[in-house]
């Protein structure tokens, strides 16, 4: 039984160790200049701009959906205005920068583990390093870079779109007005409401954009690797986005 454990811990420092090595060579890429900005500025439209959708699709129907259960909630007991509060809150300081991380951890962190994983059964990694290209400065730097920018731009794209839905199904469905909506919204409204969101969700970018450069340029064997990746990728991705999203609730709050 002790042998087991030892073992397992054993497995997780060595993980953690080439996952510190990892990142360690990542930051040194960032020296090689030339080589990683034309290329960031093709990931920040892959990973941000496209994103978009999906980002505010999942913003807007969050919005709806807790205008119209808070309203069933505060029926009889609390001044509907305060739907407007619930809003803006839960919107601003949860679900716009989990549910988004969370969708883009599939959509981002499967899509990098995948494509780095392609590359590395198919040699192209191999190739790019005899041709003298650092493999860390010319796939992971680019990547890295636009996730952490782009996840906060999206994020609060988000925020305002599910505000929004919740103020447009509030003053048609629920016989709010845009005075009353907004009322509640600034009633406990402060600005660390949004920052902290922005701070949760830079750190979501660069935890999935590690964890899928880590995966895919670790694939061994073959087109089963590659797919083991992703979804390895994705959930260890989704599970980081919680335990960070408590870690900063601990730190900020």
């Amino acid at each position: 039984m002790y042998a087991i454990i030892a073992g397992r811990v054993a497995e997780w420092l060595q993980a953690l160790g080439r996952v510190g090595v990892f990142v360690a060579d990542t930051a040194a890429g960032l020296r090689e200049t030339r080589t990683w900005l034309g290329l960031t500025m093709v990931q920040l439209r892959r990973i941000g701009v496209n994103s978009l959708p999906i980002g505010l699709f999942i913003a807007a129907f969050t919005g709806v959906v807790l205008a119209l259960q808070s309203s069933y909630t505060f029926t009889g007991a609390v001044p509907l205005y305060f739907v407007g509060t619930l809003v803006g809150k839960t919107v601003m300081l949860e679900l716009a920068p989990v549910l988004t991380g969370l969708a883009l951890s599939g959509r981002v962190g499967a899509n990098i583990a995948a494509e780095l994983g392609t590359m590395r059964v198919t040699e192209q990694v191999d190739a790019l390093e005899s041709l003298a290209y650092n493999p860390f400065s010319y796939l992971v730097v680019p990547r890295v870079l636009a996730a952490t920018f782009m996840f906060p731009v999206v994020v609060a794209m988000a925020m305002a779109v599910g505000v929004t839905a919740g103020w447009i199904t509030a003053i048609n469905l629920l016989d709010l007005s845009t005075v009353e909506f907004v009322k509640g919204l600034q009633l406990f409204y402060q600005f660390k409401d949004v920052w902290f969101g922005l701070v949760k969700s830079t750190s979501f970018g660069l935890a999935v954009s590690l964890i899928g450069c880590v995966k895919g340029l670790n694939v061994r064997g073959g087109a089963e690797g590659v797919g083991r990746a992703a979804t390895e990728a994705v959930v260890l991705s989704a599970e980081l986005i919680l335990v960070l999203d408590a870690f900063w609730a601990v730190v900020l709050l």
